[in-house]
């Protein structure tokens, strides 16, 4: 009776043992297949494009956004920044009468052409794009088209040469896969003598054009005053002309009818009778009634001297 104890007792012990082994097992394979699963995605950010490496070498190069497979521990996927960037430099230039602009700093925007990625991966690398392509061209692009141009030139007109040295650039670059999108030169500084001697040219410039303003301004003012003056003297010509056609109607009226002068009073009088008519001797004068003894008494007083003489 206790062998056969014992012996069971070995049994169940073999059988905790191999249940124990198959569990180890089926966890480290879950464990195995969790780390696969988890190695067979990569999330691509919004932003950037997947570029897909097999043993190390790209077999696709335009993976979007997202969630995206590829064999684990065969295959990787890097990411790629295909946002706008801005490349920075401060260098010096001279300018085609020799001045030197000093602290010149030159700025730079771009982005990755998506269909060339793979391209610029394998020839150049995207970590070393600024240092094989940007580096060299921005700066000796744009001191060769400063060299071009006369310094004064420069200030007045950088507009022009930003144009000249962005349409130099895309020219150079975009063949490569850089899609350059602005340019532009942010600081220059040259000798201070020359500086105030461009100061004092674009000021001495300023007031020429007051003065060319002020002169035009004055001369307008006189074209207004002639003008005027010819308005005035033709308007008094108008006049005289009229007057002098109504004295000629008038004169070519009388010497056709000699009463058409009585006619011209009779149509301009106010009905008024005049107060007095005749000579100064003997004036006849329209008094109303109770003016009569006054006016009579008027008379006899004036009469009077003549009868004592």
């Amino acid at each position: 009776m206790a062998e056969q104890r014992f012996s069971t007792n070995g049994s169940s012990d073999n059988n905790g043992k191999k249940n124990i082994g198959f569990w180890v097992v089926a966890g480290i394979i879950a464990v195995l297949v969790i780390v696969v699963l988890l190695n067979s995605f990569t999330v691509v950010n919004e932003g950037f494009i997947g570029v897909k490496y097999q043993f190390g070498k790209i077999v696709e190069s335009d993976m979007s956004a997202g969630l995206n497979f590829h064999i684990p521990f065969v295959e990787e996927i890097e990411q790629v920044d295909t946002r706008e960037q801005i490349y920075s430099v401060q260098t010096d230039a001279y300018t085609s009468d020799t001045q030197t602009v000093d602290s010149l700093q030159l700025k730079l925007n771009y982005y990755y052409d998506g269909t060339k990625l793979s391209e610029i991966i394998r020839t150049i690398g995207i970590s070393n794009v600024e240092t094989k392509l940007l580096v060299p061209n921005v700066a000796k692009i744009s001191k060769d088209e400063i060299g071009k141009v006369k310094a004064e030139d420069l200030v007045q007109n950088r507009s022009d040469v930003q144009n000249a040295i962005y349409e130099s650039l895309k020219e150079t670059l975009e063949p490569q896969g850089i899609i350059v999108t602005a340019f532009a030169i942010e600081n220059l500084s040259f000798d201070e003598a020359f500086e105030q001697s461009i100061q004092a040219k674009v000021i001495a410039a300023q007031d020429a054009l007051k003065m060319q303003n002020k002169t035009a301004e004055r001369e307008e003012e006189a074209k207004q005053q002639v003008i005027a003056a010819q308005a005035e003297a033709d308007s008094q010509k108008i006049k005289a002309d009229a007057e002098a056609y109504a004295i000629k109607a008038v004169q070519e009226q009388l010497e056709k009818s000699p009463n058409y002068i009585e006619y011209l009073k009779v149509s301009n009088w106010n009905g008024v009778l005049p107060q007095a008519i005749g000579t100064e001797v003997n004036p006849f004068i329209a008094l109303g009634s109770s003016d009569y003894t006054t006016a009579t008494r008027t008379t006899s007083t004036s009469a009077a001297p003549s009868d004592a003489e």
